[in-house]
């Protein structure tokens, strides 16, 4: 059973960070690329970043950059997010999706393979 399991959600202040982790299990890890999306009340789901760990490459949404870094640690399968500098608009539901193809150079929710259950940020002004 695939599962990808996030953690690190929370309520958080403007300016303050969190760390978001996905843990991965059920596919080999390396055979996929990750994404961190997030879906706001009533808007559309929206990628935040990605990543290729087989050979570190990472993509960063513009309204992130400088702010959010993705990494992962390939001895223990996660991915993490780390957000600094948050903003209220920030709030949001993130996921973490797997996507098979790892070539692809784009955040693309309809084509991801796997689906974390999501986990809730909240950031206050």
């Amino acid at each position: 059973e695939v599962q990808l399991v996030e953690s690190g959600g929370g309520l958080e202040q403007a300016g303050g960070s969190l760390r978001l982790s996905c843990a991965v299990s059920g596919i080999t890890f390396d055979d996929y690329a990750y994404d961190w999306f997030r879906q706001a009340p009533g808007k559309e789901r929206e990628g935040v970043a990605r990543i290729r760990p087989s050979n570190g490459r990472t993509i960063y949404a513009d309204s992130v950059k400088g702010r959010f870094t993705i990494f992962s640690d390939n001895a223990k399968n996660t991915v993490y997010l780390q957000m600094h500098n948050l903003k209220p608009e920030d709030t949001a539901v993130y996921y973490c999706a797997a996507d098979w193809d790892k070539e692809r150079t784009s955040m693309v929710s309809g084509l991801v393979d796997y689906w974390g259950q999501g986990t809730q940020v909240t950031v206050t002004s």
